[in-house]
């Protein structure tokens, strides 16, 4: 997905690692928002955290897109779905 199509304030979804516990991935939802160290690029905002948009990060316009995709790389789409 590109991800030119973002604009700040849009919510999206991504995978997201447990990083203690590597072999565990939730679907998460986060806020696309302007980059603090970088004003001109678009960030993600997950867990009070910044991470650079970059098209190595799937990301999702709907959970719905989200758990289809969770579905396909790891086989149960009902470990994936937000609560």
């Amino acid at each position: 997905m590109e991800h030119q199509q973002f604009q700040a304030g849009d919510i999206v979804y991504v995978f997201y690692r447990n990083p203690h516990t590597q072999d565990v991935a939730n679907i998460q939802e986060a806020a696309v928002v302007k980059n603090p160290e970088k004003p001109d690029e678009l960030a993600l905002f997950l867990y009070e955290t910044y991470y650079p948009l970059t098209d190595e990060i799937a990301v999702y316009r709907t959970e719905e897109e989200a758990n289809l995709a969770y579905n396909y790389y790891y086989g149960d789409e009902s470990e994936g779905v937000l609560t």
